[in-house]
């Protein structure tokens, strides 16, 4: 039978590599004092597409349950972890997890993603601790040739907060600097504002680069406190980061994709071909439906990308034992003799070349 689109089985090399990056993973996250949590893969849809997540509802994999109520697979760690938290008064206040989440709107639906969430910790060190975790995680993934891109929501908040906009429009601009389509982020400003703004909007669309690069900014915006105290929060984390070995890319106009999103926000980027390898930022609104008002921040990792990056060169010798039934209890006893290589026991061998070294055991083998 066919599989559907999006869906596909996986063997052999890919697989152990993506087993091999969630064990590191663990590794990381446990040595630096995260707890591991794991929440249902069946949800309510209202989880995900409430106004504080924002998710639509069409690029949710869904059914309706005997009462009649929507639920849908899993379609984001982040807002399911604050849903499970939010409902324990733990003092943790550093988690980690790992496992797939599903959607309809991207190739493949189903991605498999391991991440961190920090809540109720003073806002910097909770986000110089998400970024480090993730320059921690890549060492360990011997992965050395990639960029971390930082930015804020409240750059783009600060010089639209003007315009008035409602809901539909902003979101066509959001949409448009996302793509960075100066027509129409032009176009946009331009019909909701001064000529000032559009074109201070459409120069946002470039405004990337080395912190060195936007130091610029600060005499540009020094009359903004606002903008001023973000831009030197931005270089604050930076330092942090390059401090650390990671090489830094900020953009300014980056913008959110997510509602719940408000503060930095970080990406990681593969040098070798542009990929995005993990993704996260700040989301205190995130936990206000649940009538809290606390920190939150966190990522998540692209285990499908991060194991295609990985070099797995821990080759074991192959080792096969030729058997029969009446002998099979002989070789059996016989696997313990080779702990440091992959045994096999067959009957009849079908590929000689696929094994290193070959063993026949017959009734009078002792």
């Amino acid at each position: 039978m066919f599989l559907p689109d999006g869906s596909q089985d996986e063997i052999g090399l890919p697989l152990n590599n993506k087993a091999k990056a969630t064990e590191l993973f663990r590794k990381v996250a446990t040595e630096r004092g995260f707890k591991a949590i794991s929440t249902p893969v069946v949800e309510y849809a209202k989880t995900f597409t409430n106004t504080h997540v924002g998710m639509k509802l069409h690029s949710l994999l869904k059914w309706f349950n005997k009462e009649g109520e929507i639920e849908v697979l899993r379609a984001d760690w982040t807002t399911a972890v604050a849903r499970a938290i939010s409902n324990q008064k733990s003092k943790q206040t550093k988690w980690f997890y790992e496992g797939s989440v599903f959607r309809n709107d991207r190739e493949g639906i189903e991605s498999k993603q391991a991440g961190i969430e920090i809540i109720r910790t003073e806002p910097f060190l909770g986000e110089a601790e998400s970024v480090l975790t993730a320059v921690a995680y890549l060492k360990e993934l011997e992965i050395s040739n990639y960029l971390i891109e930082l930015g804020h929501t409240g750059i783009f908040e600060e010089l639209t907060n003007s315009l008035k906009l409602d809901s539909e429009t902003e979101e066509r601009l959001l949409d448009a600097m996302h793509d960075k389509r100066r027509d129409i982020v032009y176009e946009i400003a331009i019909d909701y504002g001064s000529i000032q703004q559009a074109e201070q909007l459409t120069e946002l669309i470039d405004a990337y680069g080395s912190v060195d690069q936007l130091k610029k900014y600060r005499s540009i915006w020094k009359d903004n406190k606002r903008l001023t105290r973000i831009l030197n929060h931005l270089i604050e984390l930076a330092n942090v980061i390059e401090s650390n070995g990671g090489e830094v890319l900020l953009d300014l106009g980056r913008v959110k994709n997510l509602p719940y999103y408000c503060g930095v926000m970080f990406k990681g980027y593969l040098k070798e071909n542009g990929e995005s390898c993990f993704s996260g930022g700040r989301y205190d609104k995130l936990y206000e439906q649940f009538d809290e008002k606390v920190s939150a921040v966190g990522l998540a990792f692209d285990i499908d990308v991060l194991a295609t990056h990985i070099n797995n060169n821990e080759r074991k010798e192959s080792i096969c034992i030729v058997a029969s039934k009446a002998t099979h209890i002989q070789a059996e006893q016989l696997r313990s003799n080779y702990p440091n290589a992959n045994v096999d026991i067959q009957y009849e061998i079908k590929d000689s070349d696929a094994y290193d070294t070959i063993i026949h055991v017959n009734e009078n083998t002792n």
